[in-house]
């Protein structure tokens, strides 16, 4: 039965380096067409900065797995605050108040989530073994 176990050890760390590949490769595509983008429009807004940042939050998220085995938790928080604060540059003439204050309130509260989750990483620090 061990054999079964380390086996299908073996092949699920084989299907999730190919995916963090795929995600690694995919990124670094987008990457490139939001660069022919900005060069095709002759101009860089704050919201490429913004995509092109979070495409970078990606790939080091991709590359702290790669290297330690572990995902942190922070890394898509922090991603998921770059995203919301996009949407907002971007859609901000279209949105009513509620919509915009419901948009800010949701980053806040991530911020918050990734200060509590530092806290209680310095606080209550894992086991290292």
């Amino acid at each position: 039965m061990n054999n079964v176990n380390e086996l299908g050890n073996k092949i699920l760390n084989l299907l999730q380096a190919v995916g963090l590949f795929i995600i690694a490769i995919a990124t670094v595509v987008a990457i490139g067409e939001e660069i022919l983008f900005m060069i095709n429009n002759g101009k860089v807004t704050l919201a490429d900065l913004l995509l092109l940042f979070i495409y970078l939050e990606v790939l080091a998220m991709v590359a702290i797995y790669l290297e330690s085995g572990k995902l942190p938790v922070r890394m898509p928080l922090y991603i998921a605050i770059v995203a919301l604060a996009r949407y907002l540059i971007l859609d901000m003439k279209e949105m009513d108040t509620l919509k915009m204050l419901t948009v800010a309130d949701a980053a806040l509260i991530i911020a918050v989530t990734v200060l509590v989750i530092r806290y209680g990483h310095i606080r209550f620090p894992y086991d290292k073994g």
